[in-house]
């Protein structure tokens, strides 16, 4: 039977795929709804389904000092990641894309690298150099080793938009007299921008939810929230790292919901 003559799949047939797919999705949510829902008890334990409805654990968030400093912490080293991060993926893309540089496809590897080595080994590594050169339980220390994880997320997101736009356009501008930064950021960059605005998100998300390496190089007034829940489940089973777990789950979804809608307003 040809392809012109094959009848069209109904929506009937499909059900066992639809089906699938959301008993996949609940799979995949229903922890991150249980820890939301356990947010809310109002007991001195984690229980669901909780048996009294409190904000008590929002407040003991909020209103505690360790808490708020590492999130502090947390918030200044994802946004000194993200614009390193972006900056570095954004020239590396662009040079990988134009393939100006020798060994395009070896630097392009080593740039994903930290996407297939075990997180646990970065850690280890990453503690023993800092040992060296004196870099744990540093702001600075964290944005390097944050930025190497969030590096190839960055290069890869701006990479797929330069896939999709003809460079011919730049080389235009360049021919009418145009530098090559001059092209890049008048004509390039306005049509790649939301591949580097996704890019620089996920930058931020990594280095915020990041804990393995953090665990390893940080400590001190350099804790971030990550590690300081951590040690807060390790020593006591505390509610609060269900709030804190709820609060982070909502910054993320709202940060690829602008991401969506910026893309879509392009």
């Amino acid at each position: 039977m040809s392809m012109e003559n094959a009848l069209p799949i109904s929506h009937r047939q499909r059900l066992w795929l639809y089906a699938l797919g959301g008993l996949v999705m609940l799979f995949l949510i229903a922890p991150s709804l249980i820890i939301v829902i356990m947010s809310f008890s109002g007991s001195s334990l984690l229980e669901f389904p909780p048996q009294e409805w409190s904000l008590r654990w929002y407040e003991s968030y909020f209103g505690s000092l360790e808490w708020r400093d590492a999130t502090v912490v947390s918030v200044k080293v994802a946004v000194m990641t993200a614009i390193v991060a972006t900056l570095l993926g954004t020239a590396a893309a662009y040079a990988i894309n134009a393939r100006t540089l020798r060994l395009t496809g070896s630097i392009n590897a080593l740039l994903t690298a930290s996407l297939i080595i075990p997180v646990i080994l970065i850690g280890i590594g990453t503690f023993f150099l800092y040992a060296r050169i004196g870099l744990n339980n540093t702001l600075t220390g964290l944005v390097i080793a944050h930025t190497v994880q969030a590096l190839p997320l960055v290069v890869l997101t701006v990479l797929s938009g330069l896939r999709s736009y003809d460079m011919n356009q730049e080389m235009v501008a360049r021919s009418l007299g145009a530098g090559r930064f001059s092209a890049f950021f008048q004509v390039t960059m306005p049509q790649i921008r939301f591949s580097i605005v996704s890019g620089a998100l996920f930058a931020f998300i990594t280095s915020f939810d990041e804990v393995v390496v953090s665990l390893f190089i940080s400590g001190g007034e350099t804790t971030t929230l990550t590690r300081r829940m951590f040690n807060a489940l390790r020593d006591q089973i505390d509610p609060t790292i269900a709030a804190i777990s709820t609060c982070l789950i909502v910054l993320s979804i709202v940060l690829l919901s602008a991401a969506q809608l910026f893309g879509r307003g392009r």
